[in-house]
């Protein structure tokens, strides 16, 4: 059912480059806040900065502030648009279902994620709301850049606050 690569194109050094902008602002979200280290930066299609985030529900004590929708707000006030057309949004983790709908809204026309999400991916992994023919826009897909490292990131978040030890590295 998931295909790493949906209707985009190759990874290439671009999408390296601006996930591991995403990854540091993930760690930032760890080390700053004590959040769940998922970080977005969305790109404008020029090649700019439009907006950055990364989790703050449990510090803005807000439900919807995921990485991804704190990088779309931010842009959004820096263009004075809702429309984020021709941006490229860059996540450590597969939108969920929020957040792959606020894109979809934005007209944000492709997003890249690092790791999967097998409970709540909204990208392929659980649900396909991107690339459903019934909305009025669709956003290219591109998965698994850098997904490893960050999944590796994620399980050791998790692993801490359950008190576990991470598995020692090969």
């Amino acid at each position: 059912m998931v295909q790493e690569t949906t209707n985009a194109p190759p990874v290439d050094d671009v999408d390296v480059r601006w996930m591991r902008h995403a990854m540091a602002l993930a760690e930032r979200a760890q080390r700053e806040d004590d959040e769940i280290p998922v970080g977005a930066v969305l790109i404008s299609a020029d090649g700019d900065v439009l907006g950055e985030g990364w989790n703050r529900n449990i510090t803005l004590r807000d439900p919807t502030a995921h990485a991804e929708i704190v990088a779309m707000r931010e842009a959004g006030q820096r263009l004075g648009n809702h429309r984020l057309l021709g941006s490229t949004l860059y996540v450590t983790l597969e939108p969920c279902a929020m957040c792959a709908m606020a894109m979809v809204h934005a007209r944000v026309a492709r997003v890249v994620y690092g790791a999967r999400d097998p409970k709540t991916g909204a990208a392929g992994s659980v649900f396909d709301l991107l690339a459903d023919p019934r909305h009025n826009h669709r956003v290219q897909v591109t998965g698994g850049v850098l997904g490893e490292e960050s999944g590796a990131r994620l399980t050791a978040y998790f692993r801490g606050k359950r008190g576990k030890a991470s598995p020692p590295q090969a």
